[in-house]
């Protein structure tokens, strides 16, 4: 919504496509137009997917654009596909990897060789960290003349302003993501059951969605069990997380890998401590023993290590690492910095 909102202000017509989800009914004042788009969340289905890419190829037919914005796996691969065979203009922001290059299997090769075909004729592909950038560099995916980097999707510090640390007894982590494997719930679990032990008063929370459709997604079984077991709160799905990481004494993301983690910036703009996994995505965010705690991925021990790390830092500490987290976003991933970077492409693109 920033980059839209400035496209808009700068004199932009801006048309949205996008799987209708009840959200678009938010932003519809703010564009002038919104297309539903078919496409599946859910695994590569090519019968499904090439759906998606005809039912794309006729709304740029009818639309016409001067250029094309793309953003997340699917929508860059057929979107980009779409404007090949319509011969638009198009840019593609790789936000995220996901699941497919995380875990090496016939889909990985699969979607990347679809990147390759897809991206060839991409003015410009966006990066949000230079780990990402390197390996489509690597893999032959994409062109090096085209590639560019942001700091992420940036964040709206007016939104996103900074809090006081809680006058606190407790620890509360807060882990919020989608409640999949990937995103590290099942170590932060883990984690949290050894923790309970040794400081019995301290609280583990998670917040986000449950039965996602995603192959690593964790049950609504699963996270019944963890919460009757008295390790964890489920404190369920929201649209604002302020008042969640408000709240809290230290944001958690022991992610496998992110393009640059929102959910990161957002505490680090509230003046939270973070403990997060040292991957593409979450390391950029996060200068270790300064606003928070890196860790090994996909290691609960030392996951584990890192929140007792956390729980036995004195208090005036933890407030440091806040300050410092603030100053962080701001010096580095104000939402106006990448809203320019993209403008200035666009605008680039167009002339």
């Amino acid at each position: 919504m920033p980059l839209i909102r400035s496209l808009t202000a700068s004199g932009f017509r801006v048309i949205v496509i996008t799987q209708f989800d009840g959200y678009e009914k938010k932003i519809a004042h703010e564009v002038d137009h919104i297309y539903p788009l078919f496409i599946s969340r859910k695994g590569v289905n090519l019968f499904v997917d090439m759906v998606t890419l005809i039912d794309l190829i006729k709304k740029l037919a009818d639309i016409k654009p001067d250029i094309l914005l793309l953003f997340t796996i699917k929508p860059v691969i057929y979107g980009s596909i779409a404007a090949r065979v319509m011969s638009i203009r198009h840019m593609a922001m790789i936000t995220g990897l996901g699941t497919v290059f995380i875990s090496q299997n016939w889909i990985t090769i699969a979607v990347k060789y679809l990147y390759k075909f897809s991206l060839k004729k991409a003015s410009a592909v966006f990066f949000q960290n230079t780990d990402d950038k390197e390996l489509f560099l690597t893999n032959s995916l994409v062109d090096a003349s085209v590639c560019k980097l942001t700091p992420g999707s940036g964040i709206e510090l007016d939104k996103f302003q900074f809090s006081n640390f809680p006058k606190e007894s407790n620890t509360t982590f807060l882990l919020i993501a989608r409640m999949l494997r990937d995103k590290g719930v099942v170590e932060f679990v883990e984690a949290a059951r050894r923790l309970k032990k040794l400081y019995p008063k301290t609280n583990f929370q998670l917040l986000g969605p449950l039965d996602v459709k995603n192959r690593t997604a964790i049950s609504r079984t699963q996270m019944n069990n963890w919460v009757e077991e008295g390790i964890i709160e489920y404190l369920g799905e929201t649209d604002d997380v302020s008042p969640f990481i408000k709240d809290s004494s230290c944001v958690v993301l022991p992610s496998y890998r992110e393009g640059t983690s929102r959910v990161l910036l957002e505490a680090a703009a509230m003046g939270r401590p973070i403990v997060t996994s040292d991957v593409p995505g979450c390391k950029e965010v996060v200068e270790d023993n300064k606003n928070g705690f890196l860790c090994k991925a996909k290691d609960t021990f030392d996951l584990t290590e890192k929140l007792q790390k956390m729980i036995l830092l004195p208090y005036d500490k933890k407030v440091k690492m806040g300050i410092l987290g603030r100053k962080k976003v701001e010096d580095e991933f104000d939402s106006s910095i990448v809203c320019k970077i993209y403008q200035d492409a666009v605008i680039d693109v167009i002339l």
